[in-house]
């Protein structure tokens, strides 16, 4: 830790060295988070809007739509704005900026797919109760908790990554920064601090995973005392959570969950839980839903007719 970096740029490989294929993966990438904006953007605004939408399901995904906006606009920017401008260089302190949002948007995503699990428990298992369990006070201490969990998760990453010095290579074999490939990149001993790391992000992602494990099973073993109907309608909610959970839990436990060393496929690995889950989100969630597909048409319409007033 006595070497002083004398590294103040960071020069990001991107996909590949291939300028015109970089070009055509970004332009995909440009389609890709416009439609993650305007997608999670539609579901922010019509939950807020809407006076049918405020079952505590409904507040806590509409935080999810904006937290998936926020999560993919930490790399797709940048990513995309690079590859026009051909300047594919990021400063050391974005780079660890770059970390920290990653890691607070992500954090605050896993711990509010966790809450949205446990209300999902307690609508299908204390159908009574909800409503009582479920105010809109304890919905935002549970969403104010998320985001506070996240925050401490990202301040533990970025402390341990902005004391190491770097004093090596300016190259980083990425698409953005991120804690593996950064620590390749330091000119010091970083086995404990790559320790320290996945027990960090271990920690929160087994007890989260616990968690919704635990959930889920309470919820299908109370399945069996309900209608047909109940059943078809909690097994479809909970269908497109546990999607959800999948779709990001697997990549980011495959990349975070092991000793800090980097593979080819982790690009690859990283655009599923950078982009692809955020995609995904609105069509899991939401344009399956009937409400909220209806309180969609409602918004649009009276739209279109102010416009032609």
């Amino acid at each position: 830790m006595a070497t002083t970096s004398n590294v103040t740029e960071i020069i990001l490989l991107g996909f590949t060295q291939n300028r015109d294929l970089q070009k055509i993966i970004s332009v995909f990438f440009l389609f890709i988070y416009m439609a993650i904006v305007l997608g999670n953007g539609l579901i922010v605004v019509t939950i807020v809007v809407s006076k049918g939408l405020t079952s505590p399901m409904y507040f806590f995904l509409g935080y999810l739509s904006f937290v998936e906006i926020c999560y993919c606009s930490v790399t797709a920017p940048k990513l995309i704005l690079d590859s026009f401008i051909e300047r594919n260089i990021i400063s050391v302190n974005g780079c660890i900026a770059q970390i920290f949002f990653l890691h607070f948007f992500g954090g605050s995503e896993i711990f509010l797919l966790t809450v949205m699990a446990y209300d999902r428990y307690v609508a299908i298992c204390k159908p009574l109760h909800y409503t009582t369990i479920m105010n809109r006070r304890v919905c935002s201490l549970l969403v104010g908790a998320a985001w506070g969990g996240g925050l401490l998760h990202s301040a533990g990453q970025t402390f341990l990554i902005f004391q190491l010095p770097f004093c090596g290579s300016k190259t980083l074999d990425h698409y953005f920064c991120d804690v593996h490939p950064v620590l390749k990149m330091a000119c010091t001993d970083t086995f404990l601090i790559s320790v320290l790391i996945i027990a960090n992000g271990g920690s929160i992602s087994i007890i989260s995973f616990a968690v919704l494990l635990v959930s889920y099973v309470v919820i299908l073993l109370s399945l069996r005392n309900q209608s047909s109907e109940g059943r078809r309608k909690a097994l479809s909610t909970c269908g497109s959570h546990i999607t959800v959970v999948g779709l990001f839990f697997i990549p980011c436990s495959f990349v975070y969950m092991r000793p800090c060393v980097t593979f080819p496929a982790d690009k690859i690995v990283a655009v599923a839980y950078t982009v692809v889950t955020p995609l995904l989100n609105p069509v899991i969630y939401s344009f399956r839903n009937a409400e909220v597909k209806n309180a969609m048409r409602r918004l649009v319409g009276k739209k279109v007719i102010r416009e032609k007033m």
